[in-house]
């Protein structure tokens, strides 16, 4: 993975995301899972996301994706969530009958290309490097 950058931040911000229709209904197939993807790829490059990996499955969807630092994962959740029903619903008004279209609930994790303890090792070795210039 390359770093990205804006005018004043170089990130590696990459979250991975999974999350379920209401009831875990089994309703993203065929033409519904062709315009998820499509609809979430439009809301990813409107946020100025990139996507690394995306499926769709029947009852579940992951989402694997590089943002900026501006957004909060919670609030990157939210967005793809909640635009995504709007448009997938309205495309397909099958679908309504259910309410809603997606689960309250998500799974978020996040992922770099260095390891927690290779951090925690740098972060402590600082005084050491510290004491070696001075």
């Amino acid at each position: 993975m390359e770093l990205k950058s804006t005018r004043h931040v170089k990130y590696l911000c990459n979250y991975h995301y999974l999350w379920i229709p209401k009831y875990r209904r089994a309703i993203l197939t065929n033409e519904v899972a062709e315009y998820t993807k499509e609809v979430l790829k439009s809301i990813a490059k409107e946020l100025g996301c990139e996507i690394i990996a995306l499926e769709v499955m029947p009852d579940h969807i992951h989402l694997f994706v590089n943002c900026p630092p501006r957004y909060s994962p919670s609030y990157l959740t939210n967005y793809f969530k909640g635009k995504s029903a709007r448009l997938i619903l309205k495309k397909s008004p099958e679908l309504r009958r259910y309410k809603k279209l997606w689960s309250r609930s998500y799974f978020v994790s996040t992922a770099g290309n260095v390891s927690s303890e290779t951090i925690k090792k740098y972060i402590e070795e600082q005084w050491v490097k510290e004491g070696e210039e001075g």
